[in-house]
């Protein structure tokens, strides 16, 4: 890292609990609201996020309401709700295609087991219909460097909340982890993961 240059700080959280999420359902790009549980996960996010005191300039989210509620419940916690959110469908959640509303264990009773495990963890084979890791990260990914990155080498503090797998190929790409090793990566829902930038990326939490 550059000593001389001012760090920035990239804050990066999946949305809290999804109705969806608590019954077990592929979800995808459909657009359950969060739940209790959800709701007070974002607020302990803020909470967390409150004791690092990082004054943000801009929120970035996806299209879908679980992920712009929690970056909502956030900024409230903060103080800082009045930033500039930018929503964009490229951060949405992976497409699960065929499998979305369908409960996981459904799914492996109509493919096997072995067929739906391929399809939530291999990085380039997508379900019927839908994406895999590596299409959900050739649209992340490059929509990341072109209208993120600069503002964090512009010196601003920027927050993202999205989606496991869009979180999932940012972090692979920010950490250089391999396409073999991220697949087995979770992200959990609601948990803030810290990185501070000054040329390069460095995750503190």
């Amino acid at each position: 890292m550059d000593s001389s240059k001012k760090i920035s700080y990239l804050v990066m959280v999946r949305h809290g609990q999804s109705e969806w999420n608590a019954k077990n359902l592929f979800t995808g790009w459909k657009d359950p609201d969060l739940t209790e549980q959800g709701i007070a996960e974002a607020e302990n996010a803020g909470r967390d996020l409150k004791k690092r005191k990082i004054v943000f300039n801009k929120h970035y989210t996806s299209d879908l309401l679980r992920a712009q509620k929690t970056g909502e419940i956030i900024l409230s916690v903060l103080g800082q709700e009045n930033i500039l959110t930018i929503q964009d469908k490229k951060l949405n959640e992976r497409d699960y295609g065929d499998l979305a509303g369908l409960n996981k264990d459904e799914a492996r009773k109509k493919w096997g087991e072995e067929q739906v495990h391929i399809w939530r963890r291999s990085y380039d084979i997508p379900p019927p219909g839908g994406e895999s890791l590596k299409d959900t990260s050739d649209r992340v990914l490059p929509y990341f460097s072109s209208n993120i990155l600069p503002n964090l080498e512009n010196g601003e503090n920027i927050i993202i909340c999205a989606h496991g797998n869009s979180l999932r190929s940012l972090v692979m790409n920010l950490e250089k982890i391999s396409p073999e090793e991220i697949v087995k990566i979770e992200i959990e829902t609601g948990i803030p993961m810290v990185f501070e930038f000054n040329g390069d990326f460095l995750r503190i939490d």
